[in-house]
């Protein structure tokens, strides 16, 4: 059996789409245009709803997800998801820190290693810390993950990342059959209720319904190339 696709290191757009990419990108946008723009609005609402998250509660371990680098330099939004774990790591919740993220962009290290380095300098114990570096998206960081967690005979995520990101973040994890209780890094820009804001939550809201558009996609052609990446 051939192993499901990965885009490669710093990919392109393009090479990111992998199989049936495309196309599930291609009938998103033309549902959403063909029926008023109301899919869109439906995962909008679902983005805006859960940034709040969950409950935290203990875990196997908490997973950062990555976020590409400036540079080689974290982004104000990965370094709020690093300190966020750190603090549910300072509390007792899980015993392990995953950080997830490939090499992206134009960076002479992976986000993982970048995300490493941060939390290693603020006093986690390196040995605490396990790295994810191959991923290039949201979909290989928990993909990547769950072959770790299944190799240590885990179960439970306590998953992080920013609060408008959340949402699509879970459905991922749902999609793979991951047990996950989401915790937003609150503190993470743009500032909640800002232009900048809303215009997250309105992309995120389309990557929300490009993301279920390709699971049905996937299943309607019945794509074992498809599926073996998302499920």
């Amino acid at each position: 059996m051939s192993q499901p696709y990965h885009a490669p290191p710093r990919a392109s757009f393009l090479q990111k789409l992998g199989p049936g990419g495309a196309a599930s990108l291609g009938l998103a946008m033309v549902s959403v245009l063909g029926l008023f723009g109301l899919p869109w609005v439906f995962r909008f609402r679902q983005v805006v709803r859960g940034v709040h998250g969950d409950e935290p509660i203990a875990a196997d371990a908490i997973l950062v997800l990555g976020r590409q680098l400036e540079g080689n330099r974290l982004t104000p939004v990965f370094e709020a998801r690093l300190a966020h774990a750190e603090g549910l790591w300072r509390q007792g919740l899980a015993p392990h820190i995953f950080v997830a993220g490939g090499t992206t962009g134009m960076a002479l290290r992976s986000e993982a290693e970048a995300g490493r380095d941060w939390l290693v300098a603020r006093g986690v114990p390196e040995a605490v810390i396990l790295l994810e570096d191959r991923s290039q998206h949201t979909l290989e960081n928990l993909f990547n993950v769950r072959g770790q967690m299944r190799a240590a005979g885990w179960s439970t995520l306590l998953m992080v990342s920013d609060p408008l990101h959340l949402t699509r973040a879970r459905a991922t994890a749902r999609g793979l059959d991951l047990e996950v209780c989401c915790s937003p890094a609150a503190d993470a820009p743009p500032g909640r209720g800002t232009l900048g804001w809303w215009r997250r939550a309105a992309f995120e809201g389309f990557l929300l319904h490009w993301y279920h558009t390709g699971m049905f996609y996937s299943r309607l052609i019945r794509s074992e190339r498809q599926l073996e990446r998302v499920t």
